[in-house]
């Protein structure tokens, strides 16, 4: 049975069918594990230069809100999963997106055949992965540089793709780095692909900044700084940034009093909010939503003080959003149960299947 290759049980089974996997590939040390520790464990860049290579596949749920929620499964590069120890159809059959990191200071060929090899095989087990190249280690590079590097792998990757016959697979290429926001927007995309109620969420805050002349609204993961959603303008950097410095100042500012005052281990909580004047007439507002989610805003300093009118509206949009909430915590409960049905008919045809770990 393909469960017993990989040696996965029920709660494999019933994780892979309720929360989309994402899989972190690429040849050795092109800084896999250093992306999933920056990203979700807060490790700084630095800490990572010690971390030791992986040389077996790392598998991790990440569940910091309702909406950010899926596994991530961190595989060596020196380690050939086509071969027959490995079930790579039923790895890839549960695969919401695929991200290959390829490391841009060193030779890429290998890693651009590796990457062709991959992407191939994985979409004829699964048709709907999405496919993400993080070109890593973009910090040591010029922008001219970084730029011709990504073309340079764009094309190489896509021409053998073309040749295959599948230019109909779709890759999606970010420069990324730790020593920067790059990594975090870029899993910021990632994600939303993977999050079925996206329109809905970028439509409550197009329909929140319009009617509070705001200029611009990110929804944020606060523990992971994952923007799950924003209002459709474009995204600058910047921007980005300014929000990931403000959410950090926050947290360690609320986790010093909280724990002086309280001794409570939450930094944040419902009655999170704060406020950041620039000077250059623009304030950054940051409101919660939930526990683990706030809107930032970026407004003029003449809009802000209709301070009254936006709380107003943001009291409807969070109501909105727990609304959505709810929706996806009842498909979730369905989803398994429908798990649980198919696991017992599974075990029940095969005579019971048992997992070596």
């Amino acid at each position: 049975m393909p469960f017993l290759s990989c040696g996965l049980g029920f709660s494999d089974f019933l994780n892979a069918e309720i929360k989309p996997r994402i899989l972190l590939m690429g040849l050795r040390r092109s800084g896999k594990s250093s992306i999933q520790k920056v990203v979700f464990h807060k490790m700084s860049p630095s800490e990572t230069l010690f971390l030791e290579s992986t040389n077996k596949i790392c598998r991790e749920d990440v569940s910091s809100s309702s909406f950010v929620s899926f596994q991530i499964w961190d595989f060596p590069g020196q380690i050939d999963f086509f071969e027959p120890t490995f079930d790579y159809e039923m790895i890839f059959r549960g695969t919401g997106a695929l991200i290959f990191v390829i490391d841009s200071q060193d030779d890429y060929m290998e890693a651009v055949s590796r990457l062709h090899l991959t992407v191939t095989r994985a979409y004829k087990v699964n048709t709907n992965i999405n496919f993400e190249v993080f070109i890593h280690k973009v910090d040591g590079l010029s922008d001219d540089h970084k730029i011709q590097k990504q073309r340079d792998i764009h094309k190489r990757a896509n021409d053998d793709l073309t040749d295959a016959g599948l230019q109909s697979i779709n890759l999606s290429f970010y420069l990324t780095s730790i020593y920067d926001h790059s990594i975090f927007e870029a899993f910021s995309k990632v994600v939303q692909k993977l999050i079925p109620q996206l329109p809905t969420l970028e439509n409550l805050l197009n329909i929140f900044i319009s009617n509070s002349c705001i200029e611009k609204a990110f929804l944020f993961d606060v523990v992971s700084k994952i923007y799950i959603a924003t209002d459709s303008s474009p995204v600058d950097m910047p921007t980005y940034e300014l929000c990931c410095d403000m959410i950090d100042a926050i947290i360690d500012i609320s986790c010093i009093y909280s724990l002086a005052d309280t001794g409570s281990s939450l930094p944040y909580d419902k009655e999170s909010t704060a406020i950041i004047r620039l000077n250059n007439t623009t304030v950054i507002y940051l409101k919660e939503v939930t526990k683990f989610l706030a809107v930032v805003c970026f407004l003029r300093t003449e809009s802000f003080e209709r301070k009254g009118l936006i709380d107003y509206n943001f009291h409807c949009f969070k109501s909105a959003i727990q609304e959505v909430f709810d929706v996806r915590l009842r498909i979730q409960k369905h989803r398994k149960l429908l798990s649980q049905r198919r696991w017992s008919k599974l075990t029940t045809s095969s005579g019971g299947l048992t997992s070596p770990h």
